[in-house]
């Protein structure tokens, strides 16, 4: 990290404000200085992170390069479901929350159905996929054709091999589709210690939205088709959408320096360490509560209205209106210790105060 970037006020609204990571920007660089390439993802650097990525999974699966979540998520869904299907998600999932009605508009009406549950860590159940199934059959309803996970979480908290196969199979009996928003999901890996397959395509999910920008790079989402049937014209989706990029090198490449020695994995494990470290230090404040078990990269907590009052006043930024409530605190790829340490100290002195 250089001089100036170590001086940089950092911050816990959000892990999007981190900068590029040094990986991710050298590949920029040196796809800048090979001159003249191929436009619309026909490039060799395109090319080449694919075939990357289909080797971290270990399946030839389809990859296709958008600039954003929202605009991954929602063609992924657009994809997967007709105007007159459903999609199955948690109350908290981003895509009901944070994606202004894009997977609605996208599949020219397909419906959003959320299932209750944030007594299950913001976490689907296959229950509560049971249930919202089986609300209604009658041809006046949207028909379920979709399960979307959050992995990690709205609220910090991750998924697990054996959950996410739990639901898969509830999916498949149920002739549903299963689809991940893995705007961390990097984080959920690093979490679980487990192949990025077997908690993907392994245990039933045929599409993953592969989040590159909350963990290093300054744009561009892998949307991953492990089955492949379900990419036909995935293309002129992207297309159509105006996501998909004619000097498309410029955002691929950027994923070699994120696949180059599992630096996805490893800035991934620094923010989840750090959130880790939040943790600790404020647990045991008085009139502080953690809301949820902190198993990938944020810390959400009650803190006292004065300390959220006191603690914007000192300049920090974080939110109290994400996933369900409480202060959300996010740690990035770029987290410094002594950032976390002196947020830490700030609210154990302020919580002291009357």
């Amino acid at each position: 990290m250089s001089t100036a970037a170590a001086q940089t006020p950092q911050h816990f609204a959000s892990d999007n404000y981190a900068g590029i990571c040094p990986e991710a920007m050298r590949y920029l660089v040196e796809a800048n200085a090979s001159g003249h390439e191929v436009s619309y993802g026909d490039d060799t650097w395109t090319q080449r992170v694919c075939d990357g990525i289909r080797q971290l999974f270990d399946t030839d699966c389809e990859v296709f390069f958008v600039f954003n979540g929202t605009a991954a998520n929602s063609l992924a869904l657009a994809s997967l479901s007709q105007s007159y299907h459903s999609v199955i998600c948690h109350e908290l999932a981003h895509v009901e929350t944070d994606e202004c009605g894009g997977p609605e508009f996208f599949s020219n009406g397909a419906k959003l159905l959320t299932a209750r549950g944030r007594e299950n860590n913001g976490k689907l159940t296959p229950d509560a996929v049971e249930a919202v199934i089986n609300r209604r059959s009658d041809i006046h309803f949207p028909k379920p054709k979709v399960v979307t996970l959050t992995q990690a979480t709205e609220v910090g908290t991750v998924y697990s091999v054996d959950e996410v196969k739990a639901i898969s199979a509830v999916a498949k009996r149920r002739n549903l589709r299963v689809h991940m928003d893995g705007a961390r999901f990097a984080n959920a890996v690093a979490t679980l210690g487990c192949h990025p397959g077997d908690v993907t395509w392994r245990a039933g999910v045929d599409v993953l939205c592969f989040g590159g920008t909350k963990n290093g790079l300054p744009v561009g989402e892998a949307v991953v088709f492990f089955n492949r049937s379900l990419a036909e014209d995935f293309a002129y989706r992207v297309k159509q959408a105006g996501q998909l990029a004619s000097k498309m090198r410029f955002i691929s490449a950027l994923w070699l320096g994120m696949l180059e020695n599992d630096t996805w994995l490893r800035h991934a494990r620094h923010a989840n360490e750090m959130a880790q470290l939040l943790a600790s230090r404020i647990r045991d404040i008085p009139g502080v509560s953690i809301m949820f078990e902190t198993q990938a990269n944020g810390v959400f907590a009650e803190l006292p209205p004065h300390v959220i009052e006191a603690l914007r006043a000192k300049g920090w930024r974080f939110y109290t209106f994400i996933g369900a409530g409480g202060c959300r605190f996010m740690c990035a790829w770029d987290t410094r210790v002594e950032t976390v340490e002196r947020l830490a100290a700030d609210i154990r002195a302020l919580s002291a105060r009357a």
